[in-house]
């Protein structure tokens, strides 16, 4: 029997939309740890992301997530504790200090990027490769062109 679309209210959607994204991520997560990043959280994802291949400074990675300078320099802090980044000279400015991957953090976006891939094949077994497929389309003609943006901590936490 098909729902109607006053079964349907507004508030449902961003819910279904957010309940999606937090199966993909724990299960991520669930598989990153088994392979090892069991100190991974979702945060730190986006984390490894703003860090880039280039590497930055701790205020640049504020701004890039939208938090603040501290908060970032707290997140680093935990991360390279972790293994994940390191902090280095900026060879370009003495006076700065860079925060930059680790080979563990290549690692766990390495790993990430694949289990995304299977997460997304679960999915096909699920719906079916045209369904994800719609899905996907759909969402990128409901979205903004600049959709991966880095500032989602700062966003969920204003």
């Amino acid at each position: 029997m098909a729902t109607t679309d006053a079964e349907r209210p507004g508030f449902l959607l961003p819910l279904l939309l957010l309940a999606g994204f937090r199966a993909l991520i724990d299960d991520l997560h669930a598989e990153l740890a088994r392979q090892g990043h069991t100190e991974l959280r979702p945060l730190h994802g986006f984390v490894l992301q703003a860090v880039g291949p280039d590497g930055t400074t701790a205020g640049e990675l504020g701004q890039r997530l939208g938090v603040s300078k501290q908060a970032a320099g707290k997140t680093v802090d935990r991360l390279v504790a972790l293994g994940y980044l390191e902090r280095a000279d900026d060879p370009r400015d003495a006076r700065r200090k860079l925060v930059r991957m680790t080979d563990r953090g290549y690692d766990g976006l390495r790993r990430s990027a694949v289990v995304f891939d299977q997460l997304r094949q679960r999915w096909v077994a699920t719906l079916g490769a045209e369904r994800v497929a719609a899905i996907e389309d759909d969402l990128r003609a409901v979205t903004p062109a600049n959709w991966f943006r880095l500032d989602v901590p700062g966003w969920f936490g204003a």
